[in-house]
Formats: structure tokens, C-alpha cells, sequence
């Protein structure tokens, strides 16, 4: 493996990082929090035809540039470093890898281009759980395992109808085209909905992150198609998992790099007692012990990338791993930020906060990182069990 970025690589982050904070400063970020859908069309379309961002991954035989995990991991962190609403993960991720790893050929024909362009949003529907309570607040438990599928597909007259609902689905309120795992007569089924279906309810669902929407979805005789898979659709939606766990770990990287970088910004400015407080030596430790997180987090991630790029075995092992630490080097460099900056860092006009959010949000997407030590000691031969439920989002 190389593990140095190429020159070609690091022109692509250069590019995407300028790209970003040209369109989407604080101030647009805030505003787009605010809107029904989350995210600026225009701009996501722009994504896809100016810079191509959305069909990175995707071949060019269905409209894509053709490169792999690593290019795309490079977008997403610095995507989560300026925190971009948009619905990327959802779509160029968890949407574009469904269709790029099963067998259906007409379905990538259909759907790979629009994905690729921008013209349409996707995601991928998979976890089920219980609804919050009233305000929103309570703790549904979401399960990351083929146990925790309990919507049903059905066959009628040559068609498939699903009925069931869905939590937490990345941008579902929005998405054109929702991929939605489903439990048939005979094991697990990947199944394309349009996101007008008749009988498909789609409800937006208030999230500790505001830059990144999630959505509950509803399926009442829902028509549907089903995608080919070789053999059970779990294998198809266990990959997905692990390619997707692995780009959200390079997002983290991009959140965590962020954070530190503002942390160290503040202190240079910040004077107590007539000398800024980056000098002082308990200051510095905590700097120095987040840059430690933040670059090993950062070896993690690249080394994932790397390994999905190039089809390696230990990939589920790998995922698992960088999953987990990249999980926590997140979090921690963003709560000591907030630490950092003190009171300012915990008011809603200062950014440190949603950068919190997010990495609180995005330790639970995918399973925690508990979830996926527990899942690394089992395909590393460990430990013979598993806990599915990998925490609420």
C-alpha cells in the first residue's frame, strides 16, 4: 500500500476545500439548518456537474469519474470540516455503494447517472426502532444487524409491496430514491422505492445534529423493486456497512482536524493574567494530547480507505477498527474545543457546538464505537458474540 496522498489526491482536497468555503460559510450553514429540506438543490446539483464529487466512485460507464474509496474518503473529510449540509453520505455513499456492490445491472443503469449528476438525491433505509417521545427526547434502540429488520416484502401479482417503517434514515424526508432493506419469506432483500411511492409517509425527525437530517419513514403496501443480489441480501447490505463506516471515519478525521485547528486559533488569542493561554502548560498538554488523537485517527481512516480501495480481506476488521477509534478521537477533540474556549464555546452563536453534535452523532451512525469493538474481537476470532444495537442516533 502507499500510504502518501497523490499529488493528484491532495489537488482534489485543495480543490473541494475551497469549493466549499467559497459557497458554504458559517452563515450559509446556518441558514440551510433552517430549511424544510436541509440543503441548497442547486448547489448539490452544482456538486455533481462542476466538480463531480458525487460520481467519484462511480464508473464511467453510468456517468462517473471512476475513482475509488480513498478520492471519496479526501471529499468527505473535508466535507466534515466545514460541517456542509448536504446529503452526501446518504447519497454518493450509502445509496451509490448499494448499487455499485449488487448484481442488478438495469438498476445502475437507471439510477447511477442521476446519483452521479446531482439530479437525484438517494439513501439507504435500514434501521427500525421505536419513535422518540414527546419532544423529541427518549432513546430508541437501533439495531445494525439482520436481526433488526422486521419491515416485510411481499409478492403480489409479480410486484413487491413493503410494508414496516424505518428510523433514522440519512436525508429520507428528501431522498428521490430510497434503497430500503427489507425481510422476505426467504432471508433479506435490498428494494428501490421512489420517494413519491404511494403509501410511503416520510417524516423529518428533530436530531441532536441540525446539519445532517434524519427522517422516519412509513410503508403502507409500498410498490417496490427488488434488486439482484448473489445470494442473501445481508451479505450486499453487511459491505455497504463496512465501505460506508469506513468513508463517515474520514469525515471524522475532517471534523476532528477542525476542531483542534479552532482550538489552537483561540488560545493563541486568548489572554489571561497578560499572556495568551496557549502558553500555559496545562493548555498545551491538552492541545498536544488532541493532536495525538487527531493524527492517529487520521492513520486509521487512510489506512481503511486503503484497503477498501484495494479489495483487502481485513476490510470488516479494518472498518471495525477505524469505526471505533476515529469514533472517539472525534469526540473527544471537539469536547476539548469547547474546553478551550470555555463559556463562549457553549453558546449557540459560536460554532464549537455543532461541530460537538456532530461528532456525538456520528460516533452512533453505523454502531458505536463499543458496537464495533465488540464486532472487531468477533472477525479477528475473539469473541464468538456480537451486541447488535449500536445506540440510538
Amino acid at each position: 500500500m502507499d500510504f502518501a496522498f497523490s499529488e493528484e489526491q491532495e489537488e482534489l482536497r485543495r480543490t473541494v476545500r475551497a469549493f466549499v468555503a467559497d459557497t458554504s460559510p458559517e452563515t450559509e450553514m446556518r441558514r440551510l439548518m433552517e430549511t424544510p429540506e436541509g440543503f441548497d438543490r442547486a448547489l448539490w446539483r452544482r456538486m455533481g456537474t462542476e466538480l463531480g464529487l458525487q460520481g467519484l466512485a462511480v464508473p464511467e460507464e453510468y456517468g462517473g469519474a471512476g475513482y475509488g474509496p480513498v478520492e471519496v474518503g479526501v471529499v468527505m473529510e473535508e466535507l466534515g470540516r466545514a460541517l456542509l449540509c448536504a446529503p452526501f453520505l446518504a447519497s454518493a455513499v450509502l445509496a451509490t455503494t448499494t448499487l455499485l456492490r449488487c448484481d442488478d445491472e438495469d438498476a445502475r443503469k437507471r439510477l447511477l447517472p442521476g446519483l452521479a449528476s446531482g439530479e437525484l438525491v438517494g439513501t439507504l433505509a435500514l434501521t427500525e426502532g421505536s419513535p422518540p417521545g414527546p419532544g423529541g427526547t427518549g432513546g430508541a434502540t437501533t439495531r445494525w444487524d439482520a436481526e433488526g429488520i422486521r419491515l416485510t416484502a411481499r409478492e403480489s401479482a409479480g410486484s413487491w409491496l413493503l410494508s414496516g417503517h424505518k428510523m433514522f434514515v440519512l436525508d429520507g424526508a428528501t431522498a428521490d430514491v430510497v434503497l430500503t432493506v427489507a425481510r422476505t419469506g426467504e432471508g433479506i432483500g435490498v428494494f428501490w422505492v421512489d420517494g413519491d411511492a404511494a403509501g410511503l409517509t416520510r417524516e423529518p425527525l428533530p436530531t441532536m445534529d441540525p446539519t445532517r437530517r434524519q427522517a422516519r419513514l412509513d410503508y403502507q403496501d409500498v410498490p417496490a423493486t427488488r434488486l439482484r443480489t448473489s445470494g442473501d441480501g445481508w451479505d450486499l447490505v453487511s459491505e455497504v456497512l463496512d465501505r460506508a463506516a469506513v468513508v463517515l471515519a474520514a469525515e471524522q478525521v475532517g471534523v476532528a482536524s477542525r476542531a483542534l485547528d479552532m482550538a489552537v486559533e483561540y488560545a493563541k488569542v486568548r489572554h489571561q493574567f497578560g499572556r495568551p493561554i496557549g502558553s500555559f502548560q496545562a493548555v498545551k498538554h491538552l492541545l498536544a494530547d488532541v493532536l495525538l488523537e487527531v493524527e492517529s485517527a487520521r492513520a486509521a481512516a487512510h489506512y481503511a480507505l486503503l484497503a477498501a480501495e484495494n479489495e483487502d480481506p481485513e476490510l470488516p476488521a479494518v472498518a471495525s477498527l477505524a469505526k471505533a477509534f476515529c469514533s472517539d478521537a472525534c469526540l473527544q477533540a471537539t469536547e476539548q474545543n469547547i474546553q478551550v474556549h470555555g463559556g463562549i464555546g457553549f453558546t449557540w452563536e459560536h460554532p464549537a457546538h455543532l461541530y460537538l453534535k456532530r461528532a456525538k452523532t456520528s460516533q452512533l451512525l453505523f454502531g458505536d464505537p463499543t458496537y464495533h469493538r465488540e464486532l472487531l474481537a468477533q472477525r479477528i476470532g475473539m469473541d464468538s458474540s456480537t451486541n447488535a444495537v449500536g445506540g440510538a442516533v
